[in-house]
């Protein structure tokens, strides 16, 4: 890790009185920066999250670092630590503590840029980015951020501490078309997208609204950037998506789900609670027993792939020569194969 947060300074007691943790070192200690081990100076706050850089821990010039109890004497012999049971659970923390006291008081909870429409409803807790656009009936709860440029269409909700990036776009209508005579007739999405509490939407994610039931994002939801969602899509609590996901339209995903970054699950699916999907795989049915799925075909140099692809053909038809061998040299054996669907 080597990014910083900076902009604010803070003395270690306040650190400590506001999240908890052991104190080893003067309250009145000055930290101006949140840096990694590495990169830390004698002004900075560092944690220790993981036993393989207490290397580190040593050679550090940190002002303070957090660690874990067994850290606790190496981290004193060099000089202030806060001790905490979990170090990288403290920093996450940390960095929402840091961010609040860098931004109070930062300009008017709704930047004068923002477009509201009278109807909609904006809790005084909440704040509006420049040059959002909330339409008709939305409701946008308290604690709830919209960065800059996000849009929440007609009718559409987001509950309570929500974080919304730039470019967000909640409530475009869903993908929904009729064939009539080698043309597409538009069938209108007359639902809408609820919003749980304390979601993460990355930028330039859309999710659409729905045909008739409305889009549903549980509480606690993760959604990285680039993400579509498509209508009448149901997210149960706490599932993450990485970027560049796309869930097809009435796709049902459980709660503590993951999804890797560029899968696809199609639309109609059912995943049940506690899947997880790894990075690039396409959902094609419902998962409904928790667990690890990948459906990736391996890199390859271009030469083999296209030896192994051509070979994948003939699976179908090599399965077919096997089961009439099998017979052929067993004529008791009971063809078990389910039939296809």
């Amino acid at each position: 890790m080597s990014s910083r947060v900076t902009g604010v300074v803070l003395c270690l007691g306040q650190i400590v009185e506001a999240l908890g943790g052991e104190l080893l070192g003067p309250p009145d200690l000055p930290i101006s920066r949140i840096a990694s081990l590495e990169s830390a100076g004698p002004e900075d706050l560092s944690f220790l999250s993981h036993p393989r850089y207490q290397q580190q821990l040593g050679v550090t010039r940190a002002a303070c670092v957090i660690v874990a109890p067994e850290f606790r004497a190496q981290a004193q012999a060099r000089g202030a630590c806060i001790v905490t049971d979990q170090p990288y659970l403290y920093f996450a923390r940390l960095t929402r503590f840091w961010k609040q006291a860098r931004q109070s008081g930062q300009g008017p909870a709704i930047h004068p840029s923002a477009v509201i429409d009278p109807t909609a409803e904006i809790h005084p807790g909440a704040r509006i980015g420049a040059l959002c656009v909330i339409e008709r009936g939305a409701r946008i709860g308290d604690g709830t951020l919209l960065y800059s440029r996000v849009t929440v269409g007609e009718g559409c909700s987001l509950g309570e501490r929500c974080i919304v990036h730039p470019g967000v776009v909640i409530g475009a209508d869903g993908f929904g078309f009729a064939p009539v005579e080698g043309r597409w007739e538009k069938i209108e999405q007359l639902g809408a997208v609820r919003i749980g509490d304390d979601v993460e939407i990355g930028a330039n994610t859309c999710i659409d609204r729905g045909a008739l039931e409305d889009t549903v994002i549980g509480n606690g939801v993760k959604l990285d950037n680039l993400i579509q969602i498509g209508h009448n899509v149901r997210i149960g609590e706490h599932t993450a998506l990485a970027g560049c996901v796309g869930v097809a339209g009435s796709a049902t995903i459980g709660a503590h789900c993951t999804v890797g970054g560029g899968a696809v699950v199609l639309g109609h699916l059912t995943l049940a609670d506690h899947v997880h999907i790894s990075a690039a795989s396409v959902v094609m049915r419902s998962l409904l027993k928790p667990g690890q799925y990948t459906g990736v075909f391996p890199i390859d140099d271009n030469r083999q792939w296209e030896k192994n692809a051509a070979t994948l053909k003939q699976l179908h038809g090599l399965r077919e020569r096997i089961k009439v061998l099998e017979q052929a040299t067993d004529p008791n054996k009971t063809n078990n194969t389910k039939p296809e669907r």
